[in-house]
């Protein structure tokens, strides 16, 4: 049975293994696990039934529902797939799976941003002024970019705070950093819908999240009620972030 097992072989199964390993992150991550979960068992229990036993009765009928499952998991996991083939279509995309085997200290690479960003998020915070900042990872947002105001400006907390001064005509979208620079502000944001949330959260927090779980962004709102720091990544939040906290994410040494 094995003496045609050959490396090919075993690199084919290590890719599968890490593909399947990505994929539970990506679920996991999401707070889709448990239904992956199912998935995994009804796969399993139709390869024992269909393969193994070969009973023909249930195994015509697991034959059907797993014919039709491809498009029930396109409906279930629409978010997850439509993030995935934004990666791969942005003009990045092909970095993807480069980026995926690189190690998350190395993915940070200028972040001269950080202290600006901190300290400006500090100032708005401790005022009480509404902001919206998102800074680019992978996927590209040239079509998020193109619905403000658009400009090229190194990060200065000075700046962020007078673009986001209630009187300024920019406060209230969002600014968009890239490569450690702003390239737009006033941008309009996707608005996550369907989505629980708290009362004391508005459309500043729903755009931010909304736009967390269309793109890989990292996005910090901050409360002009509450004057408190968000963060969104991934589809989370991370409520009342301390400045320490902020850094430690935006920095990468702390996951939302």
């Amino acid at each position: 049975m094995f003496t045609s097992f050959g490396i090919k072989d075993a690199i084919d199964i290590i890719l599968v293994a890490f593909f399947m390993y990505q994929t539970y992150k990506l679920m996991k991550s999401s707070g889709t696990l448990t239904i992956f979960s199912g998935v995994i068992s009804i796969i399993a229990v139709w390869v024992l039934v269909s393969q193994v036993l070969e009973m023909r009765l249930i195994g015509a009928i697991l034959d059907k529902v797993i014919s039709v499952g491809f498009i029930v998991l396109v409906i279930i996991f629409q978010d997850e797939i439509r993030r995935f083939l934004m990666a791969l279509g942005s003009n990045r995309g092909w970095r993807f799976l480069y980026n995926i085997f690189r190690k998350k200290d190395d993915a940070s690479g200028n972040q001269k941003f950080v202290a600006p960003v901190v300290l400006a998020c500090l100032n708005l915070a401790r005022k009480k002024t509404g902001a919206l900042i998102v800074i680019q990872h992978e996927m590209d947002l040239s079509t998020y970019i193109q619905t403000g105001e658009m400009f090229t400006a190194d990060v200065n907390a000075r700046l962020i705070e007078n673009i986001f001064f209630k009187n300024s005509p920019l406060h209230d979208g969002a600014m968009i950093i890239v490569d450690s620079e702003i390239k737009a502000a006033g941008c309009i944001l996707p608005v996550a819908h369907n989505v629980a949330m708290p009362k004391d959260m508005g459309l500043r927090h729903r755009s931010g999240l909304g736009m967390s779980i269309e793109t890989d962004a990292l996005v910090i709102i901050v409360s002009e009620e509450r004057g408190a720091i968000t963060v969104a990544h991934n589809g989370k939040l991370s409520k009342a972030i301390s400045a320490e906290d902020l850094q430690q994410i935006l920095t990468g040494e702390k996951e939302v």
